[in-house]
């Protein structure tokens, strides 16, 4: 008996040896290109352009320089680039979380003609490709005069369909015992959701900011249709119209993009205790 338990034992130790080097290994290959972008943002340009993107460089000649040249009168405009894109993004995470949420917690905890039409719409524009829509979407932005403004990369975007969805899935499973009660306080509809339900779906929130924030600081396809001034340009325009046929800054553009990884992993930490634990409930509720 104390053999077989040995046996056991051993096998255990040699599938968790053998686990953590698989896992060990996924890790090298989805860091690679983080590792390598840190690399290449400490080489000197000239060094990229004989290499190119290696983890196999010499360690002598690493240095800041190309983070100072983003701090110098060279970076003046990446720093416009990274504005706007942080105005863009906290805008756009904050008004898609409250009309969303709305929508999709009235098409949850409310019975009213079309309620399940409205929602097969919403997936149905879901399982639409962005790709498609942009067309119209162009013409109504022409026709609303909004051509390079941040007005066009926000309108489109206030209410995502999968942000509706998840919100809906998220208040299906909220007590309704909670919203009779507070009627029968005299609450107001506005006030059960603000002041009851809304705390309540605070992990849906955390989670859909994640989410929307790295959807909108990744944008890239709508905003360069319509945006036309090099000072509108969010960080991932701007940073693509410095690899031209004319030259390449690739000492601000391999720093510039270290540093726009940081808000993201800020987002990411503020909320991070409430992701999982919104996606696992949204995901399975209703």
């Amino acid at each position: 008996m104390a053999q077989e338990n040995l046996d056991v034992h051993k096998k255990n130790r040699f599938y968790k040896i053998l686990l953590t080097m698989l896992f060990f290994i996924i890790t090298i290959v989805v860091l690679f290109p983080i590792i390598s972008l840190l690399g290449a943002s400490l080489r000197p340009p000239s060094d990229l352009m004989r290499s190119g993107l290696t983890l196999f460089f010499n360690l002598s000649d690493l240095n800041f320089n190309n983070y100072l040249s983003i701090f110098s009168e060279n970076g003046s405009q990446y720093w416009r680039w990274y504005i706007n894109s942080l105005a863009i993004s906290g805008i756009l995470i904050v008004l898609s979380l409250f009309f969303s949420s709305m929508v999709g917690y009235a098409l949850a905890v409310y019975r009213f003609k079309g309620n399940r039409l409205i929602f097969l719409l919403v997936l149905f524009i879901l399982m639409v490709p962005f790709e498609i829509l942009m067309l119209p979407l162009y013409q109504m932005m022409i026709n609303l005069d909004l051509i390079n403004t941040y007005f066009a990369v926000i309108l489109p975007l206030i209410v995502a369909p999968i942000a509706v969805f998840f919100f809906r899935q998220y208040a299906v499973g909220l007590p309704k015992e909670l919203m009779e009660s507070a009627r029968m306080d005299g609450c107001s509809e506005y006030g059960i959701f603000f002041r009851i339900m809304a705390p309540l779906m605070g992990p849906s929130f955390a989670a859909m900011a994640i989410l929307q924030g790295l959807t909108s600081w990744n944008n890239f396809l709508w905003p360069l249709v319509v945006l036309r001034s090099n000072d509108m340009f969010t960080l991932p325009i701007g940073l693509a119209t410095l690899i031209t046929p004319y030259g390449n800054n690739y000492e601000l553009l391999f720093a510039g993009s270290v540093l726009t990884i940081i808000p993201i992993i800020v987002l990411f930490l503020f909320f991070q205790r409430f992701f999982i634990s919104g996606l696992t409930v949204g995901g399975v509720k209703g």
